[in-house]
């Protein structure tokens, strides 16, 4: 027979990390006027930490009064004392630490080698501190980078911190965020094939990021001189592999990267003018193939399979539904009213002529969630739009997908609102529409309605509105675009048999 009293064990070492007893160790942590003498015992911190494990086995390290003495000025007082008590006793409080304070943290654990604390942070930061990353790209990117260069245990939060940044690749490709990162990260980051943005866009970036490790070069190419010109070549040199020239319209390269001819390489510029302009001509080089971007779902209102039922809808397809790993639309966000405002302005602003949108809304005090699907485009014309394609939909509970229902315009001249006075519009009898005073108005049972009653409630508040731009996948238009040749063909084929006889 055996026993366990570990929850014993670890509060008596907890107990002595408390008490100073006996202690053999002296740790000056922090610099300046944030210095703190910290005790610790010299058989623990060895069994612990790798740091202290080489540091008590090397003869050089300094002993005083028979005690050993540790100055770590990068590490403060407080992140020090967190990581001993860790060391003590297993326990660390995510909760009281704010997201620079993880940071300052991973760096010490990293500098102390106590490697069981890894995984604890890795998944904190993976799965509590989203947003920090979102608002901090380059200090939690480079951190990071950092601390995997010398350590594989932190893999996992470094893969999630590319992926995270490559599916919301504007985030970090703001000219005062990129501009800020070295070149390694930049060079490991046009490497990526998912990163969600134009190439265009990333082109310019480049562009943009060069230019900020040289100030006092112009930014308009046609001022530079014959030494900004070398300058910016060396500069660019080693990124110019890694941009996939042959991916940006004829339109775009010559207005947006032509001007910046005397950095790139000549057989370059040649290849990729007769590229758009004798596209007949065979071309003796390597084209890559265009950046394939993870589907990305950015919503704080529903999920991937409230997105796969939504997708059958636009497609008519109300009885069957598409699998969540195969939704043929790309959603992309475009307004959130808790971020962007709450205003028939902020909504014209980030909406208007995006192409097809899709409305969410996340009613208050409830778990329904309505919207509606604009096939058309938004604008602030003050007019009213016609289509069948139109449609509104209810989740009356958003965890419940049988709750599911949808509601097709009957295709009156009141399908689509664009107002400049009001946000969303569905429905010249106020089926659903905002009326920027904080109150939405839905159905409301009369013969005027443009659209059917699904259960919408007549008026109410939302916790939250999204709208997203709706895209069909490249892979999606081309299986459109076979499926009306085979449609042909054998439409075709029927005609050429029935006339045959």
């Amino acid at each position: 027979m055996s026993f366990e009293q570990s929850q014993e064990v670890i509060n008596d070492y907890e107990k002595l990390l408390e008490s100073d007893e006996e202690y053999n160790v002296t740790i000056h942590a922090g610099e300046n006027e944030n210095v703190e003498e910290i005790h610790g015992h010299s058989t623990i911190l060895r069994i612990r930490s790798r740091y202290f494990r080489e540091a008590f086995t090397n003869e050089l390290t300094e002993k005083k009064d028979g005690k050993f003495i540790f100055v770590i000025p990068n590490i403060t007082p407080q992140i020090f004392k967190i990581i001993l008590r860790f060391i003590y006793c297993g326990k660390i409080d995510f909760e009281k630490l704010q997201g620079p304070d993880i940071l300052k943290l991973l760096i010490a654990v990293d500098e102390l080698k106590v490697q069981t604390l890894i995984p604890y942070i890795n998944e904190y930061l993976i799965k509590h501190q989203r947003d920090f990353l979102q608002k901090n790209p380059i200090e939690v990117l480079e951190v990071v980078y950092q601390v995997n260069q010398r350590d594989e245990l932190f893999s996992d939060l470094w893969n999630h911190c590319l992926e995270e940044i490559c599916t919301k690749s504007d985030i970090l490709f703001k000219p005062d965020e990129f501009a800020n990162l070295n070149a390694s990260l930049v060079e490991l980051l046009l490497k990526r094939d998912d990163l969600y943005l134009d190439e265009i866009d990333i082109w310019e970036s480049l562009i943009k990021w060069c230019l900020a490790q040289h100030v006092y070069i112009s930014q308009d190419p046609m001022q530079w001189n014959n030494e900004d010109i070398t300058t910016m070549e060396r500069t660019i040199h080693r990124f110019i592999p890694l941009i996939r020239f042959y991916n940006i319209s004829s339109a775009d390269f010559i207005t947006r990267v032509y001007p910046f001819k005397k950095i790139l390489p000549e057989d370059l510029i040649n290849n990729i003018l007769v590229f758009h302009m004798a596209s007949k001509e065979k071309l003796n080089v390597d084209i890559q193939s265009p950046r394939k971007p993870k589907r990305f779902y950015d919503s704080v209102i529903i999920n991937k399979k409230h997105f796969a039922i939504i997708s059958s809808w636009i497609e008519k397809q109300c009885h069957s539904y598409y699998n969540e790993n195969d939704i043929p639309y790309i959603f992309n966000l475009l307004y959130r009213a808790s971020r962007d405002g709450d205003t028939a302005a902020d909504f014209h602003n980030k909406c208007d002529n995006k192409g097809a949108t899709l409305l969410v809304i996340k009613i208050s005090n409830s778990e329904q969630i309505v919207g509606g699907y604009n096939p058309l485009i938004w604008d602030s014309s003050n007019t009213w739009k016609s289509t069948y394609d139109s449609f509104l939909f209810s989740f009356t509970n958003k965890n419940n997908l049988q709750s599911a229902k949808v509601g097709y315009s009957n295709a009156d001249q009141y399908s689509i609102g664009c107002d400049s006075r009001n946000g969303a519009k569905f429905g010249g009898n106020s089926d659903l529409f905002y009326n920027n005073n904080g109150m939405w108005y839905g159905y409301t049972n009369t013969t005027t309605n443009s659209y059917p009653n699904i259960g919408i409630p007549t008026n109410f508040k939302a916790d939250d509105y999204e709208v997203f731009q709706v895209i069909e996948c490249d892979s999606y238009i081309i299986k459109k675009r076979i499926m009306r040749i085979v449609y042909f063909v054998i439409l075709f084929t029927i005609f050429v048999i029935y006339n045959l006889r």
